[in-house]
């Protein structure tokens, strides 16, 4: 076993404990195994995490974290508005596409099962929600129709990404907020003037 630093050791764990909890589920994963696919012994394994349910929450707010992280990076980087919309679906689907583990574990059964867990994974969405309303500014809305808008968009990528990671489909995750954002976008302008 090599010696890491305690932080480096950590993210290591977390790293694993995504693959195992991802591929096996909470309840089928047991602290052993997780040590043992670490490469450390459990004792050092609850160096770091108290038990499994504390490393279990640990790694919904770490990936909750670091997707909001990378959506608020895409997004700043973006040019304009509808390049907003794109540059955040895209890092949603690029984070889930590089680790279809860590949407199981953030919105899988083990998540939607256990209300602390729950509780947990609800306070990432609405992270997310808020950190993408502050970038909807169509005229006439007050916070509040952000807020929902910034929700419902939320629930549209979790939606699509559910169904996508969920059949192992082969989509480009590129491809997939382009046109993702195609449907945000052209939603959010209101519909087309009828033709006469």
């Amino acid at each position: 076993m090599t010696r890491l630093p305690a932080p480096e050791r950590r993210r290591q764990l977390l790293t694993v404990a995504i693959e195992e909890f991802g591929t096996s589920g909470y309840h089928e994963t047991s602290m052993n195994r997780l040590a043992d696919a670490a490469g450390v012994t459990k004792p050092v394994l609850y160096q770091h995490f108290a038990s499994k349910r504390d490393l279990y929450l640990e790694l919904l707010r770490d990936i909750g974290g670091r997707l909001r992280d990378e959506i608020a990076a895409a997004t700043a980087a973006a040019d304009g508005p509808r390049g907003q919309v794109e540059a955040g679906f895209g890092a949603y689907f690029r984070f889930f596409a590089e680790s279809p583990s860590s949407f199981v574990v953030l919105f899988g059964d083990g998540a939607r099962n256990d209300a602390e867990f729950a509780a947990q994974a609800h306070e990432v969405e609405t992270s997310l929600a808020e950190t993408i309303a502050e970038l909807i500014t169509t005229e006439d809305l007050d916070d509040d129709d952000r807020r929902v808008l910034a929700f419902g968009i939320v629930g549209l990528a979790e939606g699509a990404a559910r169904y996508w990671v969920g059949r192992g489909l082969d989509i480009e995750p590129n491809r997939l907020a382009h046109r993702m954002a195609d449907l945000v976008w052209f939603g959010l302008r209101g519909p087309a003037p009828a033709k006469h």
